[in-house]
């Protein structure tokens, strides 16, 4: 199928996925991390969140071809304790390194009760939510959290001096689904801004600083996105780079403005931690308080502005991956174009 000019078009999500690790293999990718990786942007993509889906194969095209990211990483352990384990991700795509420390922070917190693993030199994570579900769906509860260099306004500076910082919190759900919050510290993601810059519509008021420090609507000249909750948002986005950063003595804030040479690399660390609720009560009693909680907060007055139901953190994205499921995710015209120009590159059969 040609690029369509005329919007957007619906491709099943089997599809994409297909695709995705196809071009990540003619890449130089190994299929087995090809796979993981098109398996992150698919997640993304079903649950609605196309600013981390496979919007960011360009993106990932571009860090392989400055070798910011590395096609054929050698990812190793290089502290560990009974509890924590440090991973050397040597700028491996970050689902790669995640999916690895998910499983790590897993059998760590079965034999403890809880594991943390710290990844360190990585590169995009994708959603985080990916992997806190994995390990709520395995029982354990989760967070998640990711420091990357600076891209978002420090609350009170007017330019940037931390990142938009990624975090996911999940614990296991009814019916085997997952309770995710999955947010970053920014009022706006940069996906968000470039989605609307292409669309060209006005960004909302406060979300977003121009090349001289002035907040602006208009996406042609939005720059620097503004943090959640103003000094909330930057703090949070700091303490997960102390945190994340410096002890494993990779830091990205103070790298970035040095006069360093590779100062403006792309790199980023990472937390994952996993704590075992079965060594603190019963799968059946967790169940039983999550269900009256749930069931208390639905009972609460709905506010019409907001819904027609109350929703639990990652319900949203449950519904509309069902929705997606039968019907494909949407890819804009100018996504198919972009898309269709690599497969033409590399050879790779096109869906568009």
């Amino acid at each position: 199928m040609s690029p369509s000019p005329k919007g957007s078009i619906r491709i099943p999500s089997e599809t994409l996925n297909a695709f995705s690790k196809a071009l990540f293999v003619a890449k130089g990718v190994s299929p087995e991390h090809a796979q993981t990786m098109a398996n992150a942007l698919t997640w993304a993509d079903l649950r609605g969140v196309d600013t981390h889906g496979i919007s960011r194969v360009p993106m990932y095209f571009r860090l392989l071809d400055s070798k910011e990211m590395n096609a054929a990483p050698n990812l190793h352990v290089i502290q560990e304790t009974l509890a924590l384990t440090v991973l050397e991700a040597d700028r491996c795509a970050g689902p790669i390194a995640m999916q690895q420390a998910s499983d790590i922070a897993m059998q760590k917190a079965k034999l403890t009760g809880i594991g943390l693993v710290m990844v360190r030199n990585t590169t995009h994570t994708a959603s985080l939510g990916i992997y806190s579900e994995k390990v709520a769906k395995a029982g354990m509860a989760c967070i998640a959290l990711a420091a990357s260099r600076p891209n978002m306004a420090y609350y009170g500076a007017k330019a940037a001096g931390v990142s938009t910082a990624p975090f996911s919190m999940a614990v296991p759900g009814p019916k085997g689904q997952a309770i995710i919050l999955d947010m970053a510290s920014g009022i706006v993601s940069l996906g968000k801004l470039a989605q609307l810059k292409a669309k060209n519509e006005e960004l909302q008021t406060g979300w977003a600083l121009d090349a001289q420090g002035q907040e602006t609507i208009d996406p042609q000249k939005a720059l620097t996105p503004l943090p959640l909750g103003g000094p909330k948002g930057s703090g949070l986005s700091l303490m997960f780079e102390l945190m994340a950063s410096l002890p494993v003595l990779n830091p990205l804030i103070g790298h970035f403005f040095s006069d360093k040479e590779d100062a403006q690399r792309h790199c980023q660390n990472a937390w994952i931690i996993a704590i075992d609720i079965a060594q603190v009560c019963s799968e059946a009693s967790f169940q039983a308080e999550m269900d009256n909680t749930i069931k208390a907060l639905k009972a609460l007055p709905v506010d019409e502005r907001v819904g027609t139901e109350i929703l639990m953190p990652g319900e949203r994205g449950y519904k509309e991956r069902v929705s997606r499921e039968k019907s494909g995710v949407p890819i804009p015209a100018k996504m198919q174009s972009t898309l269709h120009e690599l497969a033409l590159k590399y050879k790779v059969p096109s869906p568009f």
